[in-house]
């Protein structure tokens, strides 16, 4: 049977990175990838593949428009990564969020259900976050069976997304995965998050704001290694099954803002402390253990590495800085 996936939103940061792993490694597969483009979606993301896909400019929450792509591709497989993902965002405006995460998510598992039937043997697979499972103290790390316990907007939209795709798991026996992950990092991300929102300061030599004290901690992973972590889902998850995604590179949020200054030449004095954000979680860390012994990923790139690697891909790439 031919293979004909769908990912939705792979014109944003990580599904464009995933679009251009998949499309080289699996050239057997027919690549449909659909995406609203929102701010944050930019076809230039999509430039290096853009002959090896079909594109489709559409909403994930219109069901009739998802209806019709999956009756004109014959979509057999989906790999779900459309979603509002600011956090910041979130606060200010949080219905967009319940509508793209919560009904979004909703509309594509009910499509597939019609189309594919109840106990079929084509994967949905769900990317989410870590955020769903809120924040942790100075020790420990997030399992599978931590309890979901969301702090904004934001990740209460993505934990709502999850439970949706396990109930249609448990009710409709549709054949899903969810992989949560740590932050990631890389080519392509928008320039409101961190990393490259502070690359692009320093380089014009204004202000960094950094929440609080700055001692915030994220678990940071390269966006190839979570990207050959999907694949590895995708083909060998066990149906029904969740996997924490995480990079094991724990870093304070002030230690990336230093890192970044350091490369650029850059002084500290730019740092600029802000007022800390609303329901700001202390700590994130991923235990990845699951994935590591049942499906043999392992994150490959060291932080070291990737964030000068990341940090020279943008000073190469300005214009996905402005």
């Amino acid at each position: 049977m031919e293979r004909n996936i769908l990912v939705t939103g792979a014109a944003g940061f990580i599904g464009a990175n995933f679009a251009e792993y998949f499309v080289e490694k699996h050239p057997e597969y027919n690549v449909i990838v659909v995406d609203k483009l929102t701010y944050a979606g930019n076809l230039e993301n999509l430039i290096k593949v853009k002959d090896k896909i079909k594109f489709e400019q559409a909403d994930i929450c219109d069901f009739d428009k998802m209806t019709e792509i999956f009756d004109k591709y014959d979509i057999n497989g989906v790999i779900h990564f459309a979603a509002e993902s600011h956090v910041d965002n979130s606060i200010k405006t949080p219905f967009i969020f319940t509508q793209t995460n919560v009904l979004g998510t909703h509309t594509l598992l009910e499509v597939a259900k019609r189309k594919w039937g109840e106990g079929s043997p084509n994967k949905f697979m769900h990317i989410s976050t870590d955020e769903v499972y809120g924040a942790l103290g100075e020790e420990g790390y997030f399992t599978e069976n931590s309890p979901i316990k969301p702090s904004s907007p934001y990740s209460a939209s993505k934990a709502s997304s999850d439970l949706l795709v396990k109930a249609y798991h448990e009710t409709f026996k549709m054949n899903v995965n969810i992989t949560n992950c740590s932050n990631n990092y890389g080519p392509y991300q928008h320039n409101e998050k961190l990393i490259p929102h502070m690359i692009k300061l320093a380089l014009n030599d204004e202000k960094l704001p950094v929440y609080g004290t700055g001692m915030n901690v994220r678990d940071w992973l390269y966006v190839e290694d979570h990207c050959e972590a999907i694949d590895i889902v995708f083909h060998k998850g066990k149906d029904g099954e969740r996997y924490n995604v995480g990079g094991h590179n724990e870093k304070r949020n002030i230690e990336i803002v230093k890192l970044i200054l350091k490369h650029l030449n850059k002084p500290e004095s730019l740092i600029n402390y802000v007022e800390d954000r609303k329901g700001h979680d202390f700590r994130y860390a991923i235990d990845p253990t699951k994935i590591s012994t049942q499906l043999g990923w392992l994150p490959k790139t060291k932080f070291e590495d990737g964030i000068i690697k990341t940090i020279d891909w943008y000073i190469n790439n300005p214009d996905w800085l402005k």
